[in-house]
């Protein structure tokens, strides 16, 4: 009885070997392709020369410093300087404290950005409401130390 067994579990495990085997030469050979750089990132002109449509309002700026440490104080720091412990892992991370970071950017740019991201940044997406992305366009140019 114990030779039958072994018997079959030597047929099962020739079996799996053979198996294996066949399959190993259909899979085709693969050679790591190169990944394409990453495409520069443009700005639709549309988008771009939005207008931002809400003006700086204690309310807004209640809502956007909220939305702001939810989503983007991970990365951007609590006041926007770029020094958080997320900054070190990432590249091209703005300072929103230094006023040239801001200086060529419309509010729509900076609008676009924000929805759909950049980068390592990911997108607010339907996250946040406009009238959020809006104030924290706002409230991201203020902390611009003049």
């Amino acid at each position: 009885m114990k030779q039958n067994v072994r018997m079959v579990l030597t047929i099962f495990a020739v079996v799996v070997a053979v198996v294996s085997a066949a399959v190993a030469q259909t899979q085709p050979t693969t050679t790591p392709s190169k990944t394409p750089p990453p495409a520069e990132y443009k700005i639709p002109p549309e988008a771009a020369q939005k207008v931002n449509p809400l003006k700086p309002s204690p309310e807004g700026t209640a809502r956007a410093k909220k939305v702001f440490h939810m989503d983007c104080a991970i990365c951007h720091g609590e006041s926007g300087d770029g020094k958080s412990d997320m900054a070190a892992d990432l590249k091209n991370l703005s300072d929103f404290t230094k006023p040239e970071t801001f200086k060529d950017r419309t509010d729509g740019e900076l609008f676009y950005m924000i929805r759909t991201g950049k980068g390592d940044m990911p997108p607010e997406d339907n996250r946040a409401k406009d009238n959020d992305v809006w104030n924290l366009v706002i409230y991201v140019r203020a902390m611009t130390k003049k």
